[in-house]
């Protein structure tokens, strides 16, 4: 049997903290690599592609960044339905081994000048890897760390999952501003960036030592024979859970937007179209990173005290209202506290809801489908939602038009607020 069990004991209870840290680690590590990629792929494009046109040398590298997106479905389903059958703990040993392999393999590989074509491909095949693993790790540790959780602890537990992303965007962005900071450019794109992948590469070496004495959930060993019994597994979470999806399809459709847009597409906004000084824009987006972390357990554990539907109302009914008059803030070169009101109102706001994202995920999912619900009808919504977001920002704001986006944020936070009125309160419920 199972040493993590879901008790409901009124006696004083201790946080788990090793077996919370060792559960989210995994997606610090899914959102350290994918940063970096991110962050330094302006540096290594060249190394990639054929330098002769630096232009389409990026547009291969940022290519092959937006393909990985749409393989995060696909890894939702396959490493999802994997949790459902063989465990949340091996599942998730998988996917944190997929990113940090990937990430050591983009560390060490050879460059478009030792071996031709095979470069940007092999570059393909590591992001593939990567896409594949972020895919599975969101539905599989966030059914992992609402199962092990207290039913009225849950939003507690949950809060732990974006505490470990804030931390993995923070770092990242500390790294990157370090490593720019001591080394040349000709130094960074010529070794200096390979480095950034070294380090997330050991993280998830780190996060899989932590990760090997996990132990099963109770909830998993106690369905698996259901599981295993299912057929038709995707088929049967839209044709048995319908409601479910499209619950989670709302309310994933706005915190993607959220989160691409303050994490993402504001700051090449403010930077290009509003020419904002770019240390503004970042430590305005650090500062607001800070609150984002700052934010989880205490909205965590006010879910568990009032409920998770009036915390999701207030976040989806915030952003309908404010989410047009803050982007009236960021004005032709703004001011730093113009930007500091943004991103720390927005990724405040934000908190509100991604503390208690795994907890709500899981709670609309028999155990049998969990995973695999998670996986699927999340990541897709996120492939087309999030990797949007930004090209979505950057053509508006070129055809003259950048506020038509802001109205888009505001329209999916309503559509979202109409589908959060038709949840059930999952407060303190067991999970089925």
């Amino acid at each position: 049997m199972s040493q993590v069990s879901a008790s409901t004991s009124t006696e004083r209870h201790q946080l788990p903290v090793r077996t919370l840290v060792a559960a989210s680690i995994g997606n610090a590590v899914e959102w350290f690599d994918w940063t970096i990629y991110a962050t330094f792929a302006v540096y290594f494009s060249s190394q990639f592609f054929d330098k002769s046109s630096p232009t389409l040398a990026l547009i291969g590298t940022t290519s092959t960044y937006a393909l990985a997106f749409f393989f995060r479905p696909l890894g939702g389903v396959f490493l999802g339905r994997l949790a459902d059958l063989r465990g949340r703990r091996f599942a998730m040993l998988v996917t944190i081994l997929l990113m940090a392999g990937g990430s050591l393999v983009i560390a060490i590989l050879p460059t478009y000048q030792a071996v031709g074509w095979l470069a940007p491909i092999l570059l393909l095949l590591a992001r593939i890897a990567q896409g594949l693993s972020l895919g599975g790790e969101v539905s599989n540790a966030s059914a992992y760390l609402a199962e092990i959780a207290p039913p009225n602890r849950r939003g507690r537990y949950s809060s732990f999952f974006y505490i470990s992303t804030g931390t993995a965007l923070l770092a990242a962005s500390l790294l990157g501003l370090l490593l720019t900071t001591t080394l040349t450019r000709p130094q960074l794109e010529s070794w200096g960036w390979r480095i950034a992948f070294v380090v997330g590469g050991v993280l998830g070496l780190v996060g899989l030592w932590l990760r090997r004495t996990l132990a099963e959930t109770e909830q998993f060993e106690r369905n698996v024979e259901t599981a295993r019994a299912t057929r038709n597994p995707l088929l049967k979470t839209l044709t048995h859970h319908p409601r479910s999806v499209l619950q989670l399809f709302g309310f994933t459709l706005l915190s993607t937007l959220c989160y691409y847009t303050f994490f993402s597409a504001l700051t090449p906004f403010a930077v290009q179209f509003r020419d904002a000084a770019g240390s503004d824009v970042f430590l305005a987006l650090s500062i607001g990173t800070v609150v984002f972390i700052a934010g989880q357990y205490p909205m965590g554990a006010l879910a568990d005290r009032f409920g998770r539907k009036p915390q999701m109302l207030a976040w989806s009914g915030a952003f309908v209202l404010l989410t047009v008059p803050l982007s009236l803030l960021i004005t032709e070169r703004p001011p730093l506290v113009n930007l500091i009101i943004v991103f720390s109102v927005g990724l405040g706001l934000y908190s509100v809801f991604s503390s208690i994202a795994p907890a709500i995920m899981s709670e609309i999912f028999p155990t049998e489908l969990r995973a695999l619900g998670i996986g699927a009808w999340y990541n897709l919504t996120v492939a087309l939602f999030g990797g949007t977001a930004p090209l979505l920002i950057a053509a508006l704001s070129g055809a003259g038009r950048p506020d038509l986006f802001f109205w888009y944020v505001s329209g999916g936070a309503l559509l979202a607020f109409l589908i959060i009125l038709t949840l059930p309160e999952t407060k303190g419920r067991e999970l089925t």
